[in-house]
């Protein structure tokens, strides 16, 4: 126990040094609070110190982290489904629509065109070509909805068409992420074709009760409060069902993660109880808990297998092809909605930003044996540039920003 309290006082304060430099930097924080968690990972600070790292850091002990940092991710994409607005949906519908759609297709086609020569060269042994590709195509298309609303919030454009249009692609680009995503992981957890049809069955019958039933009765939970606060026995319960519904998708084969955020999806849209699971749940997940993920990620991440000129080749083959499809896509579906070229290519920016939910998707395909260590650094390299580019490219296109506090 004194082990584990150490590392997370490490980590908090690795997080916030990191956070702060990047933020001077003109960057998001989660961009520094990522290479945070690299620096303290065997590449730098095993590297540098290796003694001290392997008794500050020992493989044994990385279990508790890997508990604390996967409650802290359940609560965390709880809070992002919980905070998708309805509205956008009836906003810019048709960019949006279509630019979604192809963000998507696109970046996840190329994926699966490319992933026989990823498989053949990076897979483990025993790992099937179907998972592998959908792995790959999911890493390759999805947004990190999170880091986005965060960059659109430090720019003043969360109320703007841009702002709007870039978070309702964002957020279907979510959705449709994590149904592959589970998929995926249906396909990676069944021993057979009839366990494979009995998981799908179950994903389904949960799919029907949350979106049928619960979803519902949350509304109706809303409709009989007298008062539009969010008390201390509610939110208790609401966490209890993101909770549950977390342990229901795991036992299904699907991952927890996948659990929380469509609880999130059926929270009650009330304005003043979304504020409030904001205002009550981000502290401490912020400072907290999500860094012990990003610390989990900078420990499995090596970027010393990338020690040779075919390697790095790969790894930009792989950052082409996630930024050529994502923006690409989403260039494609505005400009055949009527949007000039400047906004197209911002909203392509916006969409080819990645951060947390990237490293989320990487490291459950770590965590199923589908990436190797050597492909699991070079996607994690892949996001931490798609992500890092982002505001230059906006910068670059003279997109209204407010100064920083």
């Amino acid at each position: 126990m004194s082990l584990l309290i150490f590392q997370m006082s490490v980590v908090v304060l690795i997080s916030l040094g990191c956070g702060r430099l990047a933020r001077m930097l003109g960057q998001t924080q989660v961009i520094g609070e990522i290479f945070g968690g690299i620096l303290i990972g065997p590449s730098v600070f095993g590297r540098f110190a290796p003694n001290l790292f392997a008794h500050l850091f020992p493989a044994a002990s990385l279990g508790s982290l890997e508990s604390l940092s996967t409650v802290g991710l359940i609560l965390f994409l709880f809070l992002i489904g919980s905070e998708l607005d309805y509205e956008h949906l009836r906003q810019q519908k048709a960019t949006a629509t279509l630019a979604s759609l192809t963000s998507i297709v696109l970046p996840f086609g190329m994926a699966l065109l490319s992933a026989p020569l990823f498989h053949a060269r990076f897979s483990p042994n025993g790992i099937g070509e179907i998972p592998f590709a959908l792995f790959l195509g999911v890493s390759m298309s999805i947004t990190a909805f999170p880091v986005l609303a965060r960059i659109l919030e430090e720019r003043n454009l969360q109320t703007s068409s841009l702002g709007a249009t870039a978070l309702l692609c964002a957020a279907v680009d979510d959705v449709t992420a994590w149904i592959l995503l589970a998929v995926a992981l249906t396909f990676v957890s069944s021993s057979g074709s009839a366990s494979l049809f009995v998981r799908f069955v179950w994903l389904a019958a949960y799919l029907a009760v949350m979106f049928f039933v619960i979803r519902p009765l949350g509304r109706w939970l809303a409709a009989r409060q007298s008062r539009d606060l969010l008390s201390y026995e509610l939110l208790g319960v609401m966490i209890a069902v993101a909770l549950a519904s977390s342990a229901v998708t795991d036992a299904i084969g699907v991952h927890p993660l996948f659990g929380a955020f469509l609880a999130g999806l059926c929270f009650p849209r009330v304005p003043s109880w979304q504020q409030a699971l904001r205002s009550r749940l981000d502290v401490i997940l912020s400072l907290t808990l999500l860094p012990l993920f990003f610390a989990l990620t900078g420990l499995r991440t090596r970027p010393d297998l990338l020690n040779d000129p075919a390697t790095w080749l790969w790894t930009g083959f792989i950052l082409i092809l996630a930024s050529a499809g994502k923006i690409g896509g989403a260039i494609i579906g505005a400009r055949m909605t009527g949007q000039d070229w400047r906004f197209s290519l911002a909203l392509g920016a916006l969409l080819n930003t990645r951060g947390l939910v990237e490293l989320i998707v990487l490291n459950i395909a770590y965590n199923a044996h589908v990436f190797s260590p050597t492909l699991f650094t070079m996607l994690v390299v892949m996001a931490l540039v798609t992500t890092a580019v982002t505001v230059p490219i906006l910068n670059y296109l003279k997109i209204p920003s407010i100064a920083p506090a």
